[in-house]
């Protein structure tokens, strides 16, 4: 029997700049109410896999909806209005 062997490193050292930086983690944190608000659409849309929609599903997709829009448009009014260039 042979053993198949990499020939390489068995391990490869990553570059330390690979870790997300503050500004990068500051957006993160920014963009994470409509982050939230996604997953819990997809949740709600998951659910719906393997069954028909009932009225409850349809008014739970409906409000996933609205927070997704709502999270976005908070987001959108912090940020500001974009100065033309």
């Amino acid at each position: 029997m042979k053993f198949i062997v990499a020939r390489q490193k068995p391990v490869t050292v990553l570059p330390p700049d690979l870790e997300p930086s503050d500004a990068e983690l500051d957006a993160i944190e920014a963009e994470m109410p409509v982050i939230s608000a996604e997953v819990e659409l997809l949740d709600a849309l998951i659910a719906l896999l393997d069954r028909p929609a009932s009225e409850f599903d349809a008014r739970r997709i409906r409000r996933a909806h609205n927070r997704v829009w709502a999270a976005r448009r908070d987001m959108a009014n912090r940020q500001g209005p974009k100065e033309a260039a």
